[in-house]
């Protein structure tokens, strides 16, 4: 199983019956991912927890003033049986920029935003709105 898509659909699972917070089993690409979802609004904290061998990721959940969650839904792009690579020219906005998607750069994990911004394009790991 792809251990990205296994993180965004814990995530949206814990959002949908209003968890605080969601658990992963951590892992570097996973941390970066998350810091970028914070970033964006859609997480509230992000830290790691356990020991050496066993760390897993607690992620707090942003919800609006209404109750109702940030993330509405995910959409995973490049999956292990085929990889999806996008230029920068290439890369739109997400739902009329209310989403966004996470790039896997030569530069690190962007946000479509910001490699179109630096001019770099890369794998299309997911979509987020």
């Amino acid at each position: 199983m792809d251990p990205i898509s296994d993180m965004l659909i814990r995530i949206k699972n814990a959002s949908l019956v209003s968890k605080e917070t969601a658990l992963v089993p951590h892992s570097k690409i996973k941390q970066e991912i998350a810091n970028l979802m914070k970033e964006k609004g859609y997480l509230t904290s992000v830290e790691v927890r356990g020991r050496k061998n066993r760390k897993v990721l607690e992620l707090g959940l942003a919800y609006g003033a209404d109750g109702e969650a940030m993330l509405h839904d995910v959409k995973k792009i490049s999956k292990p049986s085929k990889r999806v690579y996008r230029k920068f020219e290439e890369l739109k906005p997400i739902k009329k920029g209310f989403g966004f998607s996470i790039i896997s750069t030569s530069k690190g994990l962007k946000t479509d935003e910001s490699a179109r911004r630096e001019k770099v394009g890369g794998e299309v790991l997911c979509e987020i709105w």
